[in-house]
């Protein structure tokens, strides 16, 4: 728990001193300015409502006991086996198999499925894939996840200003102005800094909830089970959720659609390795 409460710190500490670090660049001591205020408001932003960006970006509606009562009554089993509050459930209407976790803290936890996930696995595969997503709110590496992905999120559009700057005022090279050397690398490398702030990241946070979710069904092979599915949904049907958001599903949702890089760049454990961990358990 400690070492997640320090990451979080650390990543929000380096987003504010982006913001003014770019602003430097931009529009000198000002601009210095502007780009603490800035930092300040996407700090906050990014630590209080994080849960609203992953749930905004998944398009997904909070679901009730009367609308939803099996989803909403396995949720709440699985809440008090892991003795921890019921957290607010969510259903996407994406066609992809798929889930996650996400919120501050156990009170202000969420709980989000998709549609395709209901339709594509049974009962029981739905509970195990439950349990995993319990099983990082119970392990309180939820929030880490949602400011790093929030962190991402600002780094990206911080990266489409750069480029914007170019093009309407980075020819300007004074004390006043951006060099526009530097915009133009920072314009490059920002994404890519944005990717290895979520890779720094640990993957064992997946492996762990894995661990967690067997342990609160009793057994891995339902979740083994359902992560095979939702890997080769995956691949077939494409998702539209933002890049810096699908660190936080059970399995990546840009799968499909993505460039299968070497195996330090996944943004999630191999499917196969966790699923051999799941039923050697």
């Amino acid at each position: 728990m400690f070492k997640n409460t320090l990451k979080t710190f650390t990543l929000l500490a380096a987003l504010g001193g982006l913001f003014i670090f770019f602003g430097g660049l931009i529009g000198g001591q000002t601009g210095v300015v502007i780009g603490l205020a800035i930092g300040l408001v996407f700090v906050g932003g990014s630590y209080w409502f994080s849960d609203k960006l992953a749930v905004k970006s998944a398009g997904a509606q909070e679901v009730s006991e009367a609308s939803a009562p099996k989803l909403y009554a396995t949720v709440r089993e699985l809440a008090e086996r892991a003795d921890m509050p019921m957290p607010r459930v969510y259903l996407s209407p994406n066609a992809q198999p798929n889930a996650f976790a996400t919120g501050r803290n156990e009170q202000r936890a969420v709980v989000c499925v998709t549609q395709g996930l209901l339709q594509v696995l049974d009962e029981q595969e739905v509970r195990g894939v439950l349990a995993h997503e319990i099983s990082h709110i119970r392990h309180r590496d939820i929030l880490i996840g949602s400011v790093a992905a929030a962190v991402a999120m600002a780094i990206t559009a911080l990266a489409t200003f750069a480029r914007f700057a170019m093009i309407f005022g980075g020819g300007r090279d004074d004390d006043d102005g951006a060099n526009p050397l530097v915009l133009l690398a920072f314009a490059i490398f920002a994404p890519i800094a944005a990717l290895l702030i979520q890779m720094s990241i640990s993957r064992s946070r997946e492996y762990e909830a894995d661990r967690g979710g067997a342990e609160l069904c009793g057994s891995g092979a339902p979740l083994a089970s359902a992560l095979n599915k939702i890997e080769h949904y995956a691949k077939q049907v494409p998702m539209n959720v933002s890049p810096a958001q699908a660190t936080a599903y059970i399995v990546n949702p840009l799968t499909g659609r993505r460039v299968q890089f070497a195996s330090w760049f996944q943004t999630h454990p191999p499917t196969e390795e966790r699923i051999r961990r799941l039923l050697a358990a």
